[in-house]
């Protein structure tokens, strides 16, 4: 009798899973080029921003929207997505989000308005959010052998995680060598070349039995998900002003409704079994953790780059590729040790002990500590990536087949409620501490952030204004350290979250 486990999954017809070949790899390195793309378009924008201001005249208002339409689309239509995909096909549904992603970046590029432009950047969300649970839940199909998938996943994690910072660099070059729209140009070709392999490479999956569709969840789920990242996003750099506390919390009474619906509705967009699946949910929780950390020290370390150290926008988006050189190691590295028999939990643990390792390094920044800085940053992506990867892994392991695109959504749902959460915690910790570092002699706008320092140093007289900055760094670099003992806090504890929740959760393949 043949000898398996808990993770050697069985096909139906009592064999061991099928070992993906070359046709499946090459099919992971079509479905990479979209993601990266998609990951891309979040920073995208960066260095575009004066040339599009330059060219269509928005108003404050419009480009606030033309920066944030993105993503707060994205966010808000991942569970609808995810849920669709799961009922019409995967397969189908990234490539009609292709074909969405590929039309509304030609749009952006030749905006005349910009009302187009804010348009375009909202079809290219809802593109978005076809695509990344569509590739992870392809991945699972196209991966059954659990080492494999294991090794497919890091490589997804890696290029998520590289993408954000790809793009103001692409941003920057592009913007500097041809017009602005070339920024979204470059989304054609991979588009393109999805659109032509992926009815070729890709297997067509979806669940057999999918119940009618739950109409009425989608609005609800964009009520509960739109108010709280607009007011998470908003409370860095406006302060804890009444409209965000009330858009939070009218968002968080949404979400009530909606988790209502769910546990009620005999079709329901979530099904609440998913998450009562072997370690799904504490998966969900640590990922919300991780990028809370992840993306609530990317604020300050480029502010740091750029406002203290003094680089220019494309220099600082340069230097800040250079941490990302380490990051294709780290989920390889993790899978192989899970291949080897360490404990997922303490892996996961360990990802998180690394993060730690990398905030504490930054507490010990100074005003002109480039190279900390960028160890700190490098550290704690490598922790990034080694524990999403594995979460990841654990989570689409856990689920049932025919939800996988449901359970991908999630997944990258919580990952945006997390670097949300993480931009308002710990940007408002940095900003407290900053404006309770900076003398009350200073001018009143001064004291309110560094920018604003800068602005108002530059039209102070000699001295005035050099001391003005000095201290005005100070205070940001003893903002930026106190952020990091948070971070640093945080990250201990939920590495031993990890350790506890998910030490006995090793998943059990689709549960069945």
């Amino acid at each position: 009798m043949t000898n398996t486990t808990s993770t050697t999954p069985l096909g139906a017809d009592g064999a061991a899973p099928r070992r993906a070949g070359r046709r499946e790899w090459t099919a992971l390195g079509v479905l990479m080029l979209p993601l990266l793309l998609v990951s891309m378009d979040v920073s995208v924008l960066y260095f575009a921003a004066p040339a599009i201001s330059a060219d269509l005249h928005p108003s404050g208002t419009q480009q606030l929207w033309i920066f944030d339409v993105y993503g707060f689309v994205l966010a808000g239509m991942l569970m609808t997505m995810g849920s669709l995909g799961d009922r019409i096909g995967r397969r189908k549904l990234l490539l009609m989000g292709a074909a969405a992603f590929g039309a509304a970046s030609l749009l952006a590029a030749y905006a005349n308005s910009a009302e187009t432009l804010i348009a375009a950047r909202a079809i290219l969300g809802i593109g978005g959010a076809t695509l990344m649970p569509s590739t992870m839940a392809l991945l699972r199909t196209m991966f059954t052998d659990p080492a494999q998938r294991a090794k497919a996943i890091g490589l997804w994690s890696g290029v998520m995680t590289a993408g954000i910072a790809l793009g103001s660099v692409m941003s920057g070059i592009l913007v500097e060598h041809f017009w602005w729209g070339s920024v979204f140009l470059v989304n054609l070709p991979a588009m393109v070349l999805l659109l032509v392999l992926g009815p070729v490479l890709l297997p067509e999956s979806k669940n057999p039995e999918p119940g009618r569709f739950d109409w009425m969840s989608v609005p609800l789920s964009l009520a509960g998900v739109l108010p709280v990242i607009y007011g998470l996003k908003e409370i860095p750099s406006e302060g804890w002003h009444p409209q965000y506390v009330v858009s939070i919390t009218v968002g968080l009474l949404f979400t009530a409704l909606f988790v209502r619906r769910q546990r009620t509705s005999t079709s329901p967009l979530i099904p609440p079994a998913l998450l009562k699946g072997h370690g799904f949910t504490p998966a969900l929780v640590l990922n919300l953790v991780a990028a809370f950390a992840m993306l609530g020290s990317a604020i300050f370390t480029t502010q740091y780059l750029q406002s203290v150290l003094g680089k220019s926008p494309l220099a600082a988006a340069l230097w800040s590729l250079l941490p990302s050189v380490f990051i294709g190691l780290a989920g390889p590295l993790t899978a192989a040790l899970v291949q080897r028999g360490v404990n997922r939990g303490y892996v996961v643990a360990g990802g998180f002990v690394t993060m730690a390792a990398g905030f504490s390094t930054l507490t010990f920044i100074g005003t002109d500590s480039l190279w900390l800085v960028l160890v700190g940053a490098g550290v704690l992506a490598c922790g990034m990536v080694a524990i999403s990867s594995q979460l990841v892994d654990m989570a689409m392991s856990t689920a049932p087949v025919e939800r996988a695109g449901t359970a991908s959504s999630l997944l990258e749902t919580s990952t945006e409620f997390g670097g949300a959460l993480g931009m308002a915690v710990l940007g408002s910790i940095g900003t407290a501490l900053y404006r309770h570092e900076m003398p009350s002699t200073a001018p009143a706008g001064a004291r309110e952030t560094l920018g604003d320092a800068l602005f108002t140093a530059a039209h102070l007289p000699g001295r005035a204004g050099e001391s003005l900055v000095a201290t005005a760094r100070e205070a940001f670099t003893t903002g930026f350290q106190g952020a990091a003992i948070a971070g640093a806090v945080v990250t201990a504890l939920a590495a031993v979250g990890a350790a506890v929740t998910l030490r006995k959760a090793e998943p059990r393949e689709n549960e069945q």
